[in-house]
């Protein structure tokens, strides 16, 4: 090979397909005599459908159908069946349990309760707006303060104990009690949910906005009582999801069951305003945080206890504590989820779900604990820091979180802030400067993959996992080109699409490692095939032992002989060579295996015209090998804007009456724009994990957006004294 790729920065190789708007995604996909799904969604929070009026519907110009509970087809219900590291092809997860128009009842705010089939998307739409409903309504749970005071709350998983965190919490000299509260957030992509479904021959094949083809695919043959190869799930293309794609929601089996009922293909989009409904979201948390230290600073005991929102249908679990169990070192720990019905839909995984809130509380916390102490907090957290993981008793497989905090601190120019509240000022401007350290667990997932090496000097790798906008297809491509030394250029990567070699669902910042891993076995494979051909009869090396033939930029080379693939197939005439592998899960036995960070934050606070902006980020990520540091900035960078949008700006607020949604557009549902983004610098430490995988990378997507908001929270004590525990830091709070 003539150069390294892997490590080395590269454009993605779907880059141009994207700003050429020749990338298809869900809804892009042209089917002959495409028929226009639009849905009607509950007006109200609780209650049960008296009547549904469609007569004026029906009588519009190309409707062909509007379904209901009256009239929809039987269909199942999917058994949940969880993703298993060790084996994928099994995966059939559903958040929202109940079918589309299962029945009458409503329960939660804009939740499907008839769907309009008409020949033009603008004809279904009109039709579905002139359908009338008559409900009978009952009475909402609002809230989650509201949920818990009316039914208390139920235990979730995922909690954690080790020796006795209350005996702990009375015996420490310093101790801090407090409570931290996040609201509902939404994930909102860029492209909506979006199902292209139709019916050819009997099987089912759907173009679906997915972030897991093959557990979308055993859904729906669940629901629809099919064999697996019955449907066909295609995700080439996705724009984004941010975990609201990871499960499938009910219009993809309503958008099926209509391509069904009418005999025609279907497309149904999901409305932006329901982008905020149905299709999940970050929970309302809140989170209790009790901390004790003794006198030099060490902690004696951490107890966190979070409470989060979930739906009358399902019970979800936001595991708040899922980091604070092993990022410092305490002997007396407790973390407990708990999770209470509200009238709203089924809450889903959002990019770091559970780490992401859950560390605007601990960091919070342990930023307190520091102030309260009298200690700088970036030495507080050095001193706590673990140097493994407590909770399993097992060593990290690779951690330089002391090595990030350095010389991001350095970078920064920690050493430069004064201690005291408000004491830092340029101009009309306070200054303050905040920390947070970030966390996310690594995995390695099974994963299958398939290598092509063509007679045409090409190469084509194929797999069933999905490219949600993070990089996938460019890593793809450099795991292929580091193997074969074939230019990244003459590598052909299909990725989403559930007859591809079986893949992992594309979240929890697995994908890379996964998808290497696989992608690797497989080119081997079809190396070792394309040498026993070579040494063939007729062959270039005929008679030569198949290991003694060396890899060199896409030829095979023996002394000073080199010979192309496409050669060699050509000798014998073959169109290609080609390799198959199963990757199988990381060994979680040994180590435990996590990626680690820090956030320093600069905020600044203008008193005299109430303006709070974040002026400065600087970021130390240690996420093992960095692959494509293009890619891997740009995902923490994703990351950090995503946490100021957590810190400042995003939440989904509700009718505390009715329990509607009041912001459920991108009017009044506030995200960061580009005049928000602060100045960012992202160290990238690139130190290989080789316990995690050969190439020794570890997830990078979740990890950018841990820690930032309570960063920024850290901070804006700093500057202004005043300590916000409820997101996001709106101006109200400071003035």
């Amino acid at each position: 090979m003539s150069e390294q790729i892997i490590g080395t920065p590269h454009k993605r190789v779907d880059g141009r397909l994207k700003v050429s708007g020749r990338a298809q995604y869900a809804a892009d996909h042209p089917v002959g005599g495409m028929l226009y799904a639009y849905g009607v969604y509950s007006t109200i929070a609780s209650g049960k459908i008296r009547a549904i009026d469609d007569d004026k519907a029906r009588r519009m110009p190309g409707v062909v159908n509007v379904l209901h509970h009256g009239n929809f087809l039987k269909l199942h219900r999917s058994p949940a069946t969880p993703m298993n590291f060790a084996e994928i092809l099994s995966s059939a997860m559903v958040d929202e349990h109940r079918l589309p128009f299962e029945d009458d009842q409503v329960y939660y705010p804009g939740q499907f309760v008839a769907l309009v089939v008409a020949d033009t998307f603008e004809r279904a739409r009109a039709a579905a707006y002139s359908v009338k409903v008559d409900y009978v309504e009952r009475e909402p749970v609002r809230n989650l303060a509201e949920a818990l005071s009316e039914h208390g709350a139920r235990n979730g998983p995922r909690g954690h104990s080790r020796g006795d965190a209350d005996a702990g919490f009375d015996a420490g000299l310093h101790r801090l009690e407090q409570t931290y509260t996040t609201p509902v957030e939404t994930h909102n992509p860029m492209e909506m949910h979006a199902t292209t479904a139709f019916w050819q021959s009997g099987r089912l094949i759907v173009y679906e906005s997915s972030q897991g083809v093959l557990n979308h695919r055993n859904v729906l043959a669940n629901v629809f009582d099919l064999t697996a190869d019955q449907v066909e799930v295609r995700a080439p293309f996705i724009g984004s999801g941010f975990g609201s794609k990871l499960w499938p929601w009910p219009h993809s089996v309503a958008a099926c069951a209509a391509a069904r009922m009418t005999g025609r293909p279907v497309q149904l989009v999901v409305p932006r305003a329901q982008m905020f409904t149905t299709v999940g979201h970050r929970p309302e948390t809140i989170q209790h945080v009790r901390l004790a230290t003794d006198a030099a600073g060490k902690l004696l005991s951490i107890s966190h206890d979070s409470y989060n929102s979930t739906s009358p249908i399902d019970n979800y679990t936001e595991a708040c504590g899922g980091m604070t169990k092993s990022l410092y070192s305490c002997a007396n720990v407790r973390v407990t989820h708990h999770f209470s019905a509200v009238n709203r839909g089924t809450p889903t995984s959002m990019r770091a779900p559970g780490a992401a809130p859950g560390l605007f509380a601990l960091e919070s916390a342990i930023d307190e604990m520091a102030f309260a102490i009298g200690m700088d907090p970036h030495t507080f957290r050095q001193l706590n820091l673990s140097t493994r993981d407590e909770s399993s008793n097992l060593p990290w497989s690779s951690n330089h979180l002391p090595e990030a905090m350095t010389t991001a601190a350095e970078r920064f120019g920690w050493h430069q802030r004064s201690p005291a509240v408000g004491s830092m000022r340029e101009g009309d401007e306070i200054i303050g400067y905040g920390i947070g350290a970030c966390n996310w667990e690594a995995f390695r997932v099974a994963t299958q993959a398939r290598v092509t090496l063509r007679a045409d000097g090409t190469a084509l790798a194929q797999c069933g996992l999905q490219d949600i906008g993070t990089g996938t297809y460019t890593i793809v491509a450099q795991t292929v080109s580091q193997l074969t030394g074939l230019p990244i250029e003459k590598i052909e990567v299909e990725l989403g699409s559930s007859s591809f070699p079986a893949g992992p669902v594309s979240g929890g910042s697995w994908a890379t490692a996964s998808a290497m891993s696989a992608i690797a076995g497989a080119t081997r494979e079809a190396l070792k095939r394309l040498r026993q051909y070579a040494v063939a009869d007729a062959a270039p090396f005929e008679g030569a032992t198949p290991d003694s033939l060396l890899v060199q930029n896409g030829a095979l080379a023996s002394g000073d002989k080199h010979v192309s693939f496409a050669d060699i197939l050509a000798s014998q005439r073959l169109a290609r060579a080609e390799g198959f592998f199963h990757s199988d899960g990381a060994d979680m036995s040994k180590f435990s295996f996590r990626s680690f960070g820090v956030h320093f934050v600069e905020v600044r606070w203008d008193p005299g015209i109430s303006r709070l902006r974040v002026a400065r980020v600087v970021s130390a990520i240690d996420v093992g090998k960095v692959v494509n540091p293009l890619a891997a900035r740009n995902q923490v960078e994703g990351g950090i804007m995503m946490g100021i949008g957590m810190a400042m700006f995003e939440a989904a607020e509700f009718d505390p009456r009715s329990g509607l949604p009041a912001n459920n557009n991108y009017a009044e549902y506030v995200v960061p724009v580009h005049a928000d983004q602060p100045e960012i610098d992202v160290i990238l430490l690139d130190y290989p994990d080789y316990h995690l995988s050969e190439f020794g990378a570890r997830g990078i997507g979740e990890i950018g957006v841990t820690g930032l908001a309570a960063a920024v929270a850290n901070a804006v004590y700093h500057a202004t004294g005043k300590r916000v525990r409820s997101l996001p830091i709106t101006l109200d709070k400071l003035i």
